[in-house]
């Protein structure tokens, strides 16, 4: 029993968003090279355009994600979430958007939505739908990948869920991300800041029944497995992470059914705030993929604050700054102005977590 996908030497993937086998091969190459992908959570354009400049500034792939919140806000507020409508209607008009400017950028990326509880199953189903249509008309889906995330229900509840959506997902070519254990904190609303700290710990025994388990369905899958992650940013010392596990979790894999290295393609969950040590080593382990979004949320807003405490003087009214009384000032509090500057921090902080993750210059490997 393996997962692993056969690699195509020489391949080269183009710009756009990667789906289906291509999908699978990055993640061999991953673990391979020993470089992770960010997962980078959007909300609008302006950080999806930051994504994508970052996919081009590295010459790596970027995985684009949105959260049901966030995909809620990219359609806007304003519009009714009643049965996940507005989180579909979001998510898809963002994903469109990306497959229509990923190209002209140049930029090789992921399209995902995160954390799906089942209270949200709705929004997966929704989507799902939407997938298989564009799967219909163009012969690949709208997105890359989905996380069905069902960690506090009891694991074979999980496992069996989980069982019938990648069977769905494996007709259309869509990838599934599941997570076993709890990933603490507080994000979107989902709140486990008060979980069982035992919880934060996946068991081996329980990462090699999720292999076997999806493994007879199809090899389309991802295990997002806690190791004391937690999600947000805390004080050094607060979160005790256990890389180990994933490493105890390949091996036992690779004993009991016999696999190549590295079977099991790990989601580092909770990337916030840890070190350039600790993110190396969980990608030593076959970590492919890590969720950055506490701080890009920090560094989108950084951006702003900069700019209006570099230039307050003149954003304090429409006209009148030091140049004189009657100086305008649109050219300071333009939404585009100070909305670049968020976009060039954010960008920065994302180039920087592809550093941390080795993911400099990785389509250069291909």
């Amino acid at each position: 029993m393996s997962t692993n996908h056969n690699l195509h030497a020489g391949r080269r993937y183009s710009p756009g968003v990667l789906t289906g086998e291509l999908v699978g091969d990055l993640y061999q190459l991953a673990k391979q090279k020993e470089f992770a992908i960010p997962g980078a959570n959007v909300i609008g354009t302006n950080s999806i355009n930051a994504c994508l400049e970052t996919a081009v500034a590295v010459n790596s792939p970027i995985m684009i994600q949105f959260s049901n919140s966030g995909a809620h806000f990219l359609a806007g507020k304003g519009l009714n979430n009643t049965d996940q409508k507005a989180a579909i209607v979001g998510a898809v008009a963002g994903a469109k958007y990306v497959h229509e400017v990923a190209e002209a950028y140049g930029a090789v990326v992921l399209l995902h939505t995160d954390h799906c509880s089942k209270e949200q199953l709705p929004w997966l189903d929704g989507l799902l739908e939407v997938n298989e249509d564009y799967f219909a008309k163009h012969g690949k889906p709208l997105f890359s990948s989905h996380m069905l995330d069902l960690s506090t229900e009891p694991l074979w509840d999980n496992l069996n869920l989980c069982k019938q959506y990648l069977a769905r997902m494996a007709k259309i070519n869509v990838f599934l991300e599941i997570e076993l254990g709890v990933t603490g904190g507080e994000e979107d609303g989902v709140d486990n800041t008060g979980v069982a700290k035992s919880r934060l710990y996946t068991q081996p025994e329980e990462v090699a029944l999720a292999y076997a388990e999806l493994s007879k369905i199809s090899p389309n899958f991802t295990i997002a497995a806690a190791f004391g992650n937690v999600h947000g940013v805390y004080k050094p010392g607060n979160v005790k992470l256990e890389p180990k596990i994933l490493a105890r979790s390949q091996e036992l894999i690779q004993q009991q059914w016999s696999t190549g290295p590295k079977p099991v393609s790990f989601v580092f969950h909770g990337g916030s705030g840890s070190s350039r040590e600790e993110i190396r080593e969980a990608i030593s382990y076959g970590v492919v993929k890590m969720n950055i979004d506490t701080d890009l949320q920090w560094a989108f807003w950084e951006g702003v604050k900069t700019f209006y405490e570099a230039k307050k003087d003149y954003l304090q009214g429409q006209i009148g700054n030091p140049e004189g009384a009657d100086k305008p000032n649109k050219h300071y509090y333009d939404p585009r102005v100070w909305l670049r500057k968020a976009e060039e921090n954010f960008k920065t902080r994302l180039i920087a977590a592809c550093e941390d993750l080795n993911n400099l210059n990785t389509l250069a490997l291909v």
